[in-house]
């Protein structure tokens, strides 16, 4: 739903019909989120997954999986006019369409920064990764948009992670966290707060720098991302488009 979503609110502001909008979304299962150019079977440990009860879906962006727990994430879309980026490199929308929230984070004490390409780091390490699809000259809605959104982790089940995600032994390995009790914690452990209160100074920072008020999805906008699971992101021709 949320994937759908994402694709139902880009054209939305393609086409006229919904403002610049900025969501923040909440999982409640565990899943892992791959990336549109990216093999199931490359990635996962079905076996795994079947067995930890972990949802598979694809979005509709690049990127690497995203391995996700409810509660355990911060995730955000941004949906914006294609001329915000028109003229920008993909490197430099990266750095700043993700600005706003390094000074959210920078203000709760995180000395966080954008790393090329896609990366929201800290000197403490990696604290999220970024995601891109740029709609040009959309045929039914004629216009044009960009989406953007990243997946922070707030408190991570490493040894859940790695039992799942292929790529995730390997990166994990590298920095040589070997003990099953091994959580991914930075937005934890850097600012010792809640989730929902770095949620909250997220929204508040936002708001200071770029306007905007509370907002809803419509019925009409549930209703087309409702048809979009049906028909796309809920099959397997689409989660299994590459082998």
């Amino acid at each position: 739903m949320h994937a759908a979503l994402d694709e139902v609110l880009s054209l939305e502001v393609a086409a006229g019909r919904r403002p610049p909008t900025l969501r923040i979304w909440e999982w409640d299962t565990t899943a892992v989120v791959l990336g549109v150019f990216q093999s199931v079977r490359n990635e996962v440990d079905l076996e795994a997954a079947r067995r930890l009860g972990v949802t598979l879906t694809r979005r509709i962006t690049g990127g690497g999986a995203m391995f996700i727990e409810g509660g355990s994430i911060i995730t955000y879309s941004l949906y914006a006019p294609g001329t915000l980026v028109a003229d920008m490199s993909l490197a430099d929308s990266y750095a700043f369409l993700d600005d706003w929230v390094l000074k959210a984070l920078q203000s709760l004490g995180v000395a966080a920064f954008y790393k090329p390409l896609n990366d929201i780091s800290s000197d403490k390490g990696k604290i999220g990764g970024a995601a891109q699809k740029r709609f040009a000259n959309v045929p039914r809605d004629g216009g044009q948009t960009v989406l953007h959104h990243v997946t922070m982790a707030y408190d991570m089940d490493a040894d859940k992670m790695l039992q799942v995600l292929r790529i995730g032994r390997e990166k994990l390995s590298d920095k040589g966290t070997t003990s099953a009790a091994k959580r991914v914690d930075p937005l934890r452990s850097q600012t010792g707060l809640p989730r929902e209160v770095i949620i909250e100074r997220m929204k508040e920072t936002f708001v200071q720098l770029h306007g905007g008020q509370p907002g809803h999805i419509t019925p009409e906008e549930c209703a087309a991302a409702d048809e979009l699971v049906r028909t796309k992101f809920g099959t397997e021709a689409w989660l299994y488009r590459l082998p």
